[in-house]
């Protein structure tokens, strides 16, 4: 496989942070980003998102037809194209459907980035038998589709100006994926498109460029999916020093892509090759070798391994997998977001937790607070995963990223609005704290929210 070709210009922004209030649609498994007052994550860095994605040419608009076919647009979305939506009174949107999780973000432009006004995340597995039968079931199908009206019930009520809503792995190998994405806008009004895996993996990078290690020369950006895994190696040598320093110098990283692939596992189709409720230490070591053979062919014609033996390397991972492995590693008592994002681990720590994790039954597994019923017959196909990548690439350290694709889409739109343009900064009134609200109260109760 060939790096990507025709990366387009980009730009974008890192969020200044605003909790959202509690909301019984946004699941703790939501990869919702608490955005706005400004808030600091564990290493340090303010706002969540870096770059917009690279080689990624998001339409003008995106329509939203009613349920009954009468085209409408949410908000205006067509018609409130590039341009004409002002700071402020611009609202967009961005949905992510995955094999296993439907996820949306609802955002507003805001000086360093955007603010999160709403956000949904369920456990769908739209994904759910369709290695084994090449079709999307009929209870998958329910099942998102009942998350789908949330979502678009969310961003009519937001007002959303313009949005892109992207499907994945699953929709892109069903027979019936496309038949699908029709029945989703004839019963929900949402237009999705299927995107591909090149698109996905840029996705990837943008959505957590922010959290990279200007530090190292090599990173490795990977996102594990339920259908798919996407990585991509960036040579950090290409870029300047300061390139964090403004939009536009981070839109540089499409410049340090050496080269991606995308494995056509993930959680879900490996977790049903392998099984995932009772995993011994030989079929997770199957498991294993399962993903290092996909991973030879990519290897043996990039040799990243050689490059990154003797330099400074590191992976950054953004999926349900590393900020599960993150939570039980710092054991939280119950996800926290704000601990997780951002955190480092070592190749020791991820091993030390997935050895854990091999030992415990299934139900001691479901008992674990950050991994619950619904993720416990996958998690150990996740471990496997970034096992296999730890044994193909000698790095040691992992940062963890609760962000990804809906981030790179949000800040894609908005810098082809112009948002991502510098607006004076306004003069901070005494007496007001950073980070409180006019009451003098901390505005920071964060959303537990993840990808999933």
């Amino acid at each position: 496989m060939t790096g990507p070709s025709g990366i387009a210009r980009t730009a974008a922004g890192n969020p200044r942070r605003e909790d959202l209030a509690r909301n019984p649609d946004v699941s703790r498994d939501a990869g919702a980003l608490p955005c706005a007052t400004a808030m600091r994550n564990d290493a340090g860095e303010s706002g969540a998102v870096s770059a917009a994605a690279p080689g990624m040419s998001a339409p003008a608009g995106v329509s939203v037809a009613s349920p009954a076919g009468a085209a409408s647009d949410v908000g205006g979305g067509v018609r409130n194209a590039r341009g004409s939506a002002r700071l402020g009174q611009a609202v967009y949107g961005a949905l992510d459907l995955g094999t296993n999780n439907c996820r949306l973000l609802v955002a507003k432009p805001s000086r360093r980035g955007f603010v999160v006004v709403d956000a949904f995340s369920r456990i769908i597995r739209l994904g759910e038998g369709v290695q084994a039968t090449g079709e999307l079931a009929e209870s998958a199908q329910k099942r998102t589709i009942a998350a789908l009206r949330i979502c678009a019930d969310k961003m009519r009520r937001r007002g959303v100006t313009r949005s892109r809503l992207i499907a994945t792995e699953a929709c892109r190998i069903a027979t019936n994926g496309a038949s699908f994405i029709d029945r989703v806008e004839n019963e929900t009004g949402l237009a999705l498109e299927i995107v591909g895996r090149e698109t996905e993996a840029k996705l990837a990078v943008s959505g957590c460029a922010s959290l990279l290690d200007s530090g190292c020369d090599w990173a490795l950006v990977f996102d594990i999916g339920g259908g798919s895994s996407e990585l991509i190696w960036l040579d950090l040598r290409k870029l300047g020093k300061d390139w964090k320093q403004s939009v536009q110098s981070r839109a540089a990283i499409q410049d340090a892509i050496a080269a991606w692939t995308s494995l056509p596992l993930g959680v879900v189709n490996l977790a049903e090759r392998h099984g995932g409720h009772e995993v011994t230490a030989d079929s997770y070591e199957a498991m294993v070798e399962d993903v290092a053979g996909a991973l030879a062919g990519f290897e043996s014609q990039y040799r990243f391994g050689e490059r990154v033996a003797h330099d400074r390397a590191h992976f950054l991972g953004t999926s349900g997998t590393v900020t599960t492995i993150s939570g039980i590693h710092l054991g939280l008592p119950r996800y926290d977001r704000s601990r997780v994002d951002g955190c480092w681990l070592k190749a020791t720590d991820v091993r030390r937790v997935s050895g854990d994790l091999i030992g415990m039954s299934y139900a001691e597994r479901i008992a674990q607070p950050c991994i619950g019923h619904e993720r416990a017959d996958l998690v150990l196909a996740g471990c496997a995963i970034l096992e296999a990548l730890l044994r193909t690439w000698p790095c040691q350290r992992l940062r963890v990223a609760d962000r990804g694709l809906r981030e790179g889409i949000l800040t894609t739109l908005m810098a082809e609005d112009g948002h991502d343009r510098k607006t004076p900064r306004r003069r901070r009134r005494k007496g007001r704290g950073r980070g409180k609200s006019a009451s003098g109260k901390s505005a920071n109760s964060n959303v537990q929210t993840r990808n999933a």
